[in-house]
C-alpha cells in the first residue's frame, strides 16, 4: 500500500467531508470545514510535482467558476444552505489531485491499458443499471450518469491522460472531470501564449531596430562632416 498512500488519504477524506457537511447546521460550521478542506489540499499537493500543483490549483479556480454558474446563477442543482460550500472549490481539487496521481501508480504503469478497458466495463455496466435496476433501490433513475458516460469513454480510450479520468471514477461523476480537465489545459496554454507574447514584445522594445528615419540620420550627419562615435553608431 505504501506507493498508493496518498491516494488513499485523499480518498478517505472526501467522503469523511462530505458526511460532516451533513452535519453542518450554521455557514460558520461550513467555512471551518472549508478552511480544513484546502489545508489538506494544499499539503497533499506539496507532494505532486510542481506543473501537477499548478493544474490543481488552476483546477480549482475553473471548478470555482463552473459552481457559481451552474448552481448559483443558472440554478441547474441547489446547496443545502443555499450557497457555495466553501469546501467545494478545494474538494475539487482533492478530486483533479487523486485523478493525477494516479499515472504513477503501480498498477497503472504495470498493466496499462488494460486498467482503462476495465474501468471503462465496470462504468457501463454502472450507467446501465442506472436506468434499469439501480431505480428500484435507489428511486431515482440516473439520466446524468447515462448521458456523462459517452464523454467519459471517449476521453478514456483517445486522451493520453486517461489515467486521470480512470482514477476520478472510483470516486466521482468522471464525466464531468472530462470538461473540468479540458478547461484547464485552455486557461493553462491560453496563459502561456499570452505570456510568451507579452515577453517577446519586451524584448523587441529593448531592442529596436534601425528604422529608415534612423539610419538617413546617421548617414546625413556623416555626409555633413559631423563627427559620429562608433559606439553611439553601434548601440542605435
Amino acid at each position: 500500500m505504501r506507493p498508493y498512500w496518498l491516494h488513499a488519504y485523499l480518498l478517505v477524506y472526501t467522503p469523511l467531508g462530505l458526511f460532516a457537511d451533513s452535519r453542518v447546521t450554521a455557514q460558520w460550521q461550513q467555512y471551518l470545514l472549508g478552511m480544513l478542506t484546502f489545508a489538506v489540499l494544499y499539503l497533499a499537493a506539496l507532494k505532486a510535482p510542481k506543473e501537477q500543483r499548478v493544474q490543481v490549483w488552476v483546477c480549482v479556480l475553473v471548478a470555482t467558476c463552473f459552481e457559481i454558474f451552474g448552481s448559483l446563477v443558472w440554478g441547474v442543482y441547489r446547496y443545502r444552505l443555499h450557497n457555495l460550500p466553501l469546501f467545494v472549490p478545494p474538494g475539487h481539487g482533492i478530486v483533479y489531485l487523486f485523478g493525477l496521481l494516479a499515472a504513477q501508480t503501480p498498477v497503472v504503469r504495470r498493466h496499462g491499458r488494460r486498467v482503462a478497458y476495465a474501468v471503462l466495463g465496470f462504468a457501463g455496466t454502472w450507467a446501465l443499471l442506472g436506468l434499469t435496476a439501480l431505480p428500484v433501490v435507489t428511486g431515482r433513475l440516473d439520466i446524468q450518469g447515462a448521458l456523462c458516460f459517452p464523454i467519459f469513454a471517449y476521453f478514456l480510450l483517445r486522451s493520453p491522460r486517461w489515467p486521470l479520468f480512470a482514477a476520478i471514477f472510483m470516486s466521482v461523476i468522471a464525466g464531468g472531470y472530462c470538461v473540468i480537465d479540458a478547461s484547464v489545459l485552455g486557461v493553462l496554454w491560453a496563459y502561456r501564449v499570452g505570456l510568451n507574447t507579452i515577453m517577446t514584445r519586451i524584448r523587441t522594445a529593448r531592442s529596436p531596430r534601425i528604422g529608415p528615419s534612423i539610419a538617413l540620420l546617421r548617414d546625413s550627419r556623416t555626409n555633413s562632416g559631423e563627427a559620429v562615435s562608433p559606439a553611439s553608431t553601434s548601440r542605435i
